[in-house]
């Protein structure tokens, strides 16, 4: 019988790289390690969602492996240009699936070959569940799947709590939801970039 030394399969691996194959006594073998979290998180207009799909585009080479998870719902003319917008900008490079609400579930449906996934974004996803009065567990679904995420995770959220503190109290629960959410994710995550000007500064980890 071979003995297939597993740490001579991931021998030279680069950095980004989760696949990998190699041919250990006449056999081939394909070992898929766990996928990555990176957070980009940023102002308004800081770059994130181009920054986002250009780190995608580096993390897989196959368009067919790429997905985009899009979480926002065309609430009225100006939200219904940016989304056309958005989708212009990635049209033929990702698989994109819109789901404003059920993200845990989004994720843990992605197909087997998907190898990174962007997440654009998670702020808007939380004031859907706030609008909608449905935040009591999705959160928790949430950061149970990002633990141990199905391909590498590109998450793209607002920071939201460099500003004054808001006047009415639906909008402190939301900055104040976003901040714990943002700490919790930063935790799993490998690498957190901030945007400023697009420029990207990473705080945890590194830049591709």
């Amino acid at each position: 019988m071979a003995t297939i030394d597993v740490k001579q399969l991931y021998k030279g691996r680069k950095e980004g790289v989760d696949t990998i194959e190699s041919s250990v006594g006449g056999m081939r073998i394909r070992v898929k390690s766990r996928g990555r979290i990176t957070m980009i998180i940023g102002g308004e207009r800081s770059g994130k969602s181009s920054y986002a799909q250009d780190y995608a585009l580096d993390a897989a080479s196959d368009a067919s492996n790429r997905y985009f998870i899009a979480t926002a719902e065309r609430m009225d003319d100006e939200m219904s240009k940016r989304i056309i917008a958005h989708q212009a900008s990635r049209a033929g490079r990702f698989h994109t699936i819109e789901e404003p609400i059920k993200l845990a579930e989004a994720i843990r449906s992605l197909p087997p070959e998907a190898e990174v996934c962007v997440i654009d974004c998670l702020t808007v996803w939380l004031g859907n569940l706030i609008y909608r009065k449905t935040l009591d567990g999705a959160v928790e679904s949430l950061l149970e799947v990002l633990e141990n995420p199905p391909c590498d995770i590109v998450v793209v959220t607002n920071e939201t709590g460099l500003g004054i503190i808001p006047a009415d109290a639906e909008s402190r629960l939301f900055v104040e939801q976003a901040g714990r959410l943002h700490q919790k994710i930063a935790a799993l995550a490998r690498n957190v970039i901030v945007m400023i000007a697009g420029i990207p500064v990473p705080i945890k980890g590194k830049l591709l």
